[in-house]
């Protein structure tokens, strides 16, 4: 009798897939509803028919030896033949399916993800989505998560970064805040009125702050946050909770344009002084960007974005 020769399990081969684009046993095993145990247990069990190990612990969470780049490889041909053949017999297996988690701020992950993800569902049933808020830079360690969207600058490490689009900032007070207190008239007087902002000791993006000296707008962030405590009075993680601030009459803050723009109870403050323009960056691992759920939801947020275009850099 011929002897076959034993060839890696394809289940343990699309785990380690699956590692190389969460970067985290525990994100896996909420992926694939299994348990870290039995993911570490797989992972031990294909490194022993390979022959060497495929993964190395890293502060950015488990990378790929050059052995695990191999077997990725053949894991992603693993995948796509299955695909091809189950659509071969008809039985409507979509591979835009399985799930994807994404880490958003609230304003992309409201207005930008969340229409864009149920449309897509719409045509992808079996498309499951995660949507986590964060105002923050990109994550350390970059994992758990398919994609990360951030605004502001970008210090991606390993990971790989698209820009997705710029969006303007302004000034906006409430209309019973200019009623009562009146508008300031020039840049300098923004230090006379009460400020809204994010909490500065979470806030980690640089953009968002008011009173970081880096570009010539931020003469105006300064000037707001000029007071005796050089703080904004109301501060808050949520952008939703600074907008109703401000339509409360709180005082005057700095808003996405494409969440605040003709909004009700809301009036713009030096519009011809004051604008500030930030990006939405996405950071991903190089094996997640080849999924093509990952590549259904960026062609998703894009399509979004082009819809968004005059809300997003408005007049």
């Amino acid at each position: 009798m011929a002897d076959f020769p034993r060839f890696p399990s394809p289940d343990d081969l699309l785990i380690l897939l699956t590692v190389a684009r969460l970067g985290r046993f525990t994100a896996v095993a909420d992926a694939l509803k299994t348990t870290h145990t039995t993911v570490s247990r797989r992972i031990l069990a294909l490194e022993q028919q390979l022959g060497g190990r495929t993964l190395e612990r890293t502060p950015h969470g488990w990378e790929l030896t050059e052995l695990g780049r191999a077997a990725v490889t053949a894991a992603e041909g693993i995948e796509k033949s299955l695909g091809q053949l189950t659509s071969g017999l008809g039985n409507g297996v979509d591979a835009v399916s399985g799930v994807v988690r994404i880490s958003t701020s609230d304003g992309f992950g409201a207005l930008i993800a969340t229409p864009a993800l149920a449309r897509l569902q719409l045509k992808h049933p079996s498309l499951r989505v995660e949507l986590l808020s964060a105002t923050r830079r990109l994550s350390k360690n970059r994992s758990g998560m398919d994609l990360e969207v951030v605004a502001g600058s970008v210090e991606a490490g390993r990971a790989e970064t698209l820009h997705l689009s710029d969006y303007s900032l302004r000034l906006y007070a409430g209309t019973g805040y200019a009623q009562t207190h009146g508008l300031p008239a020039s840049v300098a007087e923004l230090g006379n009125h009460r400020s809204i902002s994010y909490v500065e000791t979470t806030l980690q993006v640089s953009e968002l702050a008011l009173q970081r000296p880096a570009r010539p707008l931020d003469t105006a962030h300064s000037a707001l946050t000029a007071s005796s405590v050089n703080t904004a009075q109301f501060q808050a993680t949520s952008v939703f909770a600074q907008i109703e601030a401000v339509r409360a009459n709180a005082g005057i803050g700095m808003l996405p344009a494409f969440m605040a723009e003709g909004q009700d109870g809301l009036v713009r403050v030096l519009p011809k002084e004051v604008e500030q323009r930030v990006q939405f960056w996405v950071a991903a691992r190089a094996e997640s960007l080849r999924s093509p759920a990952v590549q259904a939801v960026l062609g998703a947020f894009r399509d979004q974005i082009q819809r968004m275009a005059n809300r997003l850099l408005p007049d």
